[in-house]
């Protein structure tokens, strides 16, 4: 993970220069700024970065405003919030301030280089994609035993490209871009679909490592956020087993 340019903003001198110091050791080059006056320069020069790492509680605009600008000006950019908060609807608003992911503090830089790699390639392998004419969901049909395409009732979900497409008869009738922990949460339901129990452990401990209350309630973002672009097929349901896990429904008939 090198060569990579890397917008960092944090107001915390401390954590900014350790962070900032840390990543420039494993060879990749950060702009570390505190605020978004002082960012002012680079946010309207995006084009030169990999990623935005933005804390959320800065002085001034918070790392969130600073997002809604970031995805004003670029779409692809991959934007990781740094954040303390664990309220749900904190992570929300990080999603809908065009967030792809966020590391909780206090982290180790671990995480947070696995997080950010995460972010990086799969916006590269968006990219590479790009252009791709969707295949229509009979079309997909006989790809949907792969490991990447999924065809199920109205939906074709393309795990490579984290595209979640609609139809209406051979008409996409809407298209929805992943977020990357999104993408693999939708096929881990899709390859576990037919279980009378998809344990919430069992979840987290694929997915995230580790089944920790914060991981537990980043989950319960996740299936909120996916059930609200599959409620327009009343045949595909995440249903939830309280206290165990879940349950993927597809109606006999519309797989």
């Amino acid at each position: 993970m090198t060569d990579l340019k890397v917008l960092y903003v944090e107001d915390e001198a401390l954590l900014g220069r350790i962070v900032k110091e840390s990543l420039e050791s494993r060879g990749l080059s950060i702009d570390w700024f505190v605020d978004r006056k002082a960012a002012s320069k680079a946010l309207d020069a995006l084009d030169r970065y990999d990623i935005a790492v933005l804390d959320v509680q800065l002085p001034g605009d918070d790392g969130f405003a600073i997002g809604r600008h970031i995805r004003e000006q670029r779409q692809d950019l991959p934007i990781l919030y740094l954040t303390a908060r664990v309220a749900a609807k904190d992570a929300l608003e990080g999603f809908a301030a065009g967030g792809n992911d966020y590391v909780r503090k206090p982290f180790s830089m671990e995480e947070l280089l696995v997080r950010m790699q995460n972010l990086v390639d799969m916006n590269r392998s968006k990219s590479q994609k790009n252009g791709l004419a969707p295949a229509k969901p009979r079309e997909a049909k006989a790809a949907s035993g792969s490991e990447e395409v999924y065809r199920f009732s109205s939906f074709l979900f393309d795990y490579r490209s984290l595209k979640l497409l609609r139809y209406v008869g051979d008409e996409v009738a809407e298209e929805f871009l992943l977020t990357h922990r999104e993408a693999e949460l939708l096929r881990f339901f899709l390859r576990s679909r037919g279980q009378a129990v998809i344990e919430r452990k069992r979840i987290l401990l694929d997915l995230w490592q580790d089944d920790g209350f914060f991981n537990s309630r980043t989950l319960d973002v996740y299936v909120r956020k996916l059930r609200s672009m599959l409620m327009k097929d009343t045949a595909v349901k995440i249903l939830t087993l309280r206290g165990v896990g879940y349950r993927f429904v597809v109606e006999k008939g519309k797989d």
